[in-house]
This record gives structure tokens, C-alpha cells and sequence, in this order.
């Protein structure tokens, strides 16, 4: 399968036709950015380390029931993918207090919560990803009740089988952005990626941080965290 036009360019990824009208290919690059877009740079071999990670995590839930939009790797950074009409909900479960939460709820960063969190926002890089509730979603007309119900019940099961996987790794699934979309067939899929820029990853002995946020607030080691997530998730003898 070969890469054709190219249909969006986004902070993180390439999307790319294919030969068949319902497949896409996309390329993870190695530019990262945080704030918005305010803070931009690059994480040497994010690309590579983001696809074989989300590859590990797309066929983890694959086997657990989850459908996901993701076919096959084509090389160390392009995966062939279900071409999906995203909806424009970007879902976010929190298990852990961290960031925005933090600062909007006054509670301390590392507070572990005695249930999870679930949490809707519009999919906008114009506003900034604005937090909004399934009233706006109604109004807006951005999904159906049934749509999110779905992608409401997906995530709680995501969320139960990572946390269980990343804990036998000695990982805390702090919390992680999901997004949906419907394919031709009308089905709803898991799409975008599974990786430390759309997770929160701690230790769970020391809470170091495993994650992106390593590059939001300048700690150092970025590649170091990306390469460790990797290493702790990935299968011995397994080759991608």
C-alpha cells in the first residue's frame, strides 16, 4: 500500500490516501508541540517510538473487544488505518490529578481519585479544545446520545484494560485522550493514537514522569521516557 495525496498535516501526524477509498496511511513525525502550539520542538525518534507503542496498545485493546482503526504497519513510522469521519468530541479519563485539573479543581498534582474521571471537549484547535458537556454536544449537534454512549462505555473499558497492563509494567495510567470516529461501515472506531503525547505515564514507585510532559515542562530525558515506555510494554523477541 502506497501513500497518495496527502489530506492533513497536524501537529504530530501526516494523513495520507491510499488506493482504497476506505484506508489511509498515517506518518508520525517528530515535532512536538505544547500550550497550544505556543511551545514547539522536536523529540529525536518520537515518530518511530509513538507508531510501535500505539501498534502494542491498538492490538492489546483489539484483543480485548475494542474496535480500532488500525490495520497493519507499513514501516517504523506508517500505519495503515481505517479512513474514519471524526467526531468532533475528543474524550479524556483522568485517574490520577494532574494538569488542567489540578489547576482548575485547586487539588494537588499525584491526588489519586476515588473514581475516574470523564471528561468531553470540542476538537478545535482554533479554540484552544474547549472543555464542554453533552448539553453543547446536543446543541451543537457534534454526536448523538447513542454516539456517546458508545464512545462513553469504550473509554471506561480502554481505561480498565490499560490500567491493569501498565500496572503489571510498573506504570500508572494517570489519565489519556481518546478520539472517535465512524467508518464506512457505519461502525464506530477507536482512531488517532495511544502513546506518551496522548498519555500521562508515571512510575509507579517513583512517579517520575513517562510522558510528554517531560517536553511541557522542560525536565529533561524526553527521549529517555518515550524509549522506557517501550521498552517496559513491548513483548520479548517482538520485532515491528
Amino acid at each position: 500500500m502506497e501513500k497518495k495525496k496527502l489530506l492533513y498535516e497536524g501537529k504530530a501526524k501526516k494523513v495520507y490516501s491510499t488506493d482504497d477509498k476506505d484506508l489511509v496511511i498515517v506518518e508520525y513525525k517528530d515535532d512536538a508541540t505544547a500550550f497550544d502550539g505556543k511551545k514547539k520542538g522536536q523529540i529525536k525518534e518520537k515518530g518511530e517510538l509513538n507508531a510501535e507503542i500505539s501498534v502494542i496498545f491498538f492490538e492489546l485493546l483489539e484483543e480485548n473487544g475494542i474496535d480500532t482503526h488500525y490495520i497493519k504497519r507499513l514501516n517504523k513510522r506508517d500505519l495503515l488505518v481505517r479512513d474514519l469521519d471524526i467526531i468532533m468530541v475528543e474524550v479524556v479519563m483522568r485517574n490520577i490529578v494532574a494538569g488542567s485539573l489540578a489547576e482548575r479543581l485547586g487539588v494537588e498534582e499525584g491526588t489519586r481519585l476515588k473514581q475516574p474521571i470523564l471528561e468531553f471537549y470540542y476538537k478545535s484547535d482554533e479554540l484552544g479544545d474547549p472543555m464542554i458537556n453533552e448539553y453543547h454536544i446536543y446543541a451543537l449537534e457534534l454526536a448523538t446520545p447513542e454516539d456517546m454512549e458508545i464512545l462513553s462505555n469504550q473509554t471506561m473499558k480502554i481505561n480498565e484494560i490499560l490500567v491493569n497492563f501498565l500496572a503489571e509494567r510498573g506504570i500508572d495510567l494517570v489519565d489519556f485522550k481518546l478520539e472517535f470516529g465512524r467508518g464506512s461501515d457505519g461502525k464506530i472506531y477507536l482512531g488517532d493514537e495511544i502513546s506518551p503525547d496522548t498519555c500521562r505515564f508515571w512510575d509507579s514507585e517513583t512517579g517520575k514522569k513517562l510522558d510528554k510532559d517531560r517536553f511541557r515542562r522542560d525536565l529533561g530525558e524526553v527521549e529517555d521516557a518515550y524509549h522506557e515506555i517501550l521498552k517496559r510494554i513491548k513483548k520479548e523477541g517482538t520485532t515491528l
